[in-house]
């Protein structure tokens, strides 16, 4: 990774006291500023990335399935009861598990957009700063959900990557060749997505379009310089 840029710090506190402000490893350069700074919502995290839901239905088919077997081998209906019963404590275990990481994951990310790169400041134990510039980011896309919360996906130009496990869950699901970086679960999400938008253009020195969603370069090639043409406007685009 070149110019995406990844600092770890080891044995973090929650007061992150290695930072030199919230979300960031080093001050900021003389003339850059925060335009936006925030963390994932809890409840989005805990449905949406580790599909608290999914896995409630599963063991819940798991204990009608133990009741099952022990009503068709004869037993009583309290019988069957009480053998479901014996599971559930594993469920509820497993389940508070998945919320412990949620809960700790919301926590401790913190999501940065100035008006030259976007900061991920991500890990429960270990704590990685990715420190993504404009310069690097070919397009964004924007998956909205409910309440106003969604996604934002960054794909990364040139030959810099970042491996799927470092980045997870901060990451789009499915594109472990290509990764991309993803802001998950943020609140305002369209809101956040424009402005992503407006400082991305401002930064390729590009008219930014009023629109809901954030930017995607049309896959035309990009003329030489030499033409004296200038970069095209990006389309919009939405993760599905």
């Amino acid at each position: 990774m070149s110019a995406v840029l990844a600092d770890a710090r080891a044995g973090a506190s929650p007061e992150h006291e290695f930072e030199a402000a919230q979300g960031l490893p080093e001050p900021l350069p003389a003339g850059e500023r925060i335009l936006w700074q925030g963390k994932p919502e809890f409840v989005p995290m805990l449905e949406r990335v580790f599909h608290v839901r999914k896995l409630a239905a599963y063991f819940g088919l798991i204990l009608l399935a133990r009741a099952i077997t022990v009503w068709s081998q004869g037993g009583s209906f309290g019988a069957g009861a009480v053998a479901a019963l014996w599971l559930l404590p594993v469920a509820m275990v497993a389940l508070g598990l998945v919320a412990l990481m949620a809960t700790l994951t919301a926590r401790t990310t913190v999501y940065t957009i100035t008006d030259r790169r976007v900061v991920l400041r991500v890990g429960i134990v270990l704590t990685v700063t990715f420190n993504l510039p404009f310069a690097r980011i070919e397009a964004a896309a924007v998956r909205p959900a409910r309440a106003g919360s969604g996604d934002i996906a960054l794909a990364l130009g040139g030959s810099d990557r970042i491996a799927y496990l470092h980045l997870w869950p901060h990451v789009r699901p499915w594109r472990v060749r290509r990764t991309e970086p993803m802001l998950r679960c943020i609140g305002d999400v369209d809101r956040v997505g424009q402005l992503l938008r407006e400082a991305w253009c401002a930064e390729h020195d590009l008219a930014a379009i009023a629109a809901p969603v954030a930017l995607r370069p049309r896959p035309a090639p990009t003329p030489p310089a030499s033409t004296g043409a200038r970069r095209r406007a990006p389309e919009l685009s939405a993760v599905r």
